[in-house]
């Protein structure tokens, strides 16, 4: 089960070069307005140091992380949703992620132009919501046309369009005011009657404060970044601090020297694992291990979920059949050495 998050923000914040930085795929990132037309994908390793630590004691064939994909869309620009810029037919490509990336400008550069004239994340933040909830207004309102032929139908199927109408209704009602649906507090069964339109504002949103190489060092104090900070702490929502064309920089150098120029910029790791990590924990998802001789592998699942789906993440057949597993703790593989020794420390358990 991999992780998909749509990348969005205005034109020139960074969000193509920070796309770079994360999938290091060479996606074209340039000082004007729409730069990036078609949407970019870029699927890639998540890193995980666990899997390599496995991977030296089991010294397998093969080694497989699991993956993250990375959609970046076209800028976003006021009045989006009535045809300016690119208009907003692209939003389409990000329907089907997991969440959506906010890439926030929140550095000076007088060489990079901003549609808007000045930096401001908190107004590029209401822009991006706008054109958002004007999209999915969009969807609802369609929605509205086809429902409204089945209220009067006596039986099951009315009163189902009948339900689904008075949701459709509330939820116009909120996004009229560009209000993101993952603010109106629908209880479950209300958003089961819509889930289904894969509405764009639905989807748990991170921030990314995209900063200069030298702000990093005052980040904790900078007024941009704490504007930032401010919008998600009302959401719930969390925020990575990153530089993105100091991330792409990274990218580019070979994996020996990247620890040294790491260090050199005052970072411990790269920003892609501050982002990994962030989204992990906002989609509720952890990893497990799979490991033998000819392969040493990482799967994602959801936290919650029973052993029997944790298998099926492998293959549906093997949620199908599931019997039991044998699980240990990869920290015991790593501190004793051998499968062997974990059975006879009593370390090796059961589950069904």
């Amino acid at each position: 089960m991999g992780l998909s998050i749509g990348i969005v923000g205005l034109p020139n914040v960074g969000k193509s070069t920070l796309f770079n930085a994360l999938s290091n795929a060479g996606a074209l990132a340039a000082n004007y307005p729409f730069a990036t037309i078609e949407p970019n994908i870029g699927v890639v390793p998540v890193p995980d140091e666990r899997l390599f630590k496995l991977a030296a004691v089991q010294k397998p064939e093969k080694t497989l992380p699991t993956t993250l994909e990375f959609v970046d869309i076209a800028g976003l620009v006021r009045g989006a949703s009535k045809g300016e810029g690119l208009g907003n037919q692209f939003l389409a490509n990000i329907r089907q992620v997991d969440a959506v990336l906010y890439v926030l400008r929140c550095f000076v550069d007088d060489n990079i132009t901003h549609v808007e004239g000045s930096v401001s994340p908190g107004r590029d933040k209401e822009t991006v919501d706008t054109e958002l909830c004007l999209k999915d207004l969009e969807t609802v309102t369609k929605r509205m046309d086809k429902t409204s032929r089945s209220v009067k139908i006596p039986g099951k199927e009315g009163e189902l369009a009948r339900a689904e109408m008075a949701v459709l209704e509330k939820v116009k009602a909120r996004l009229d005011d560009a209000v993101p649906l993952r603010a109106h507090g629908l209880t479950e069964d209300e958003y089961a009657l819509i889930k289904d339109l894969f509405l764009l504002t639905s989807k748990p949103v991170l921030y990314i404060a995209n900063v200069a190489e030298g702000q990093l060092a005052g980040a904790a104090t900078d007024p941009m970044v704490q504007v930032v900070r401010d919008i998600a702490a009302k959401e719930g929502a969390q925020v990575v601090v990153l530089a993105a064309a100091l991330e792409a920089e990274i990218q580019q150098l070979p994996e020996a020297e990247r620890p040294d120029f790491l260090a050199s910029a005052g970072l411990d790791e790269p920003g892609l694992n501050k982002v990994v990590r962030a989204g992990y924990t906002l989609l509720g998802l952890q990893t497990y291990f799979t490991i033998g001789p000819k392969e040493c592998r990482a799967w994602t699942f959801r936290k919650g979920w029973k052993a029997p789906q944790c298998a099926g993440v492998i293959h549906t057949d093997l949620e199908r059949v599931f019997i039991k597993d044998e699980v240990y703790s990869w920290k015991d593989l790593i501190d004793l050495g051998s499968e062997a020794a974990i059975t006879e420390k009593g370390l090796l358990r059961v589950e069904g």
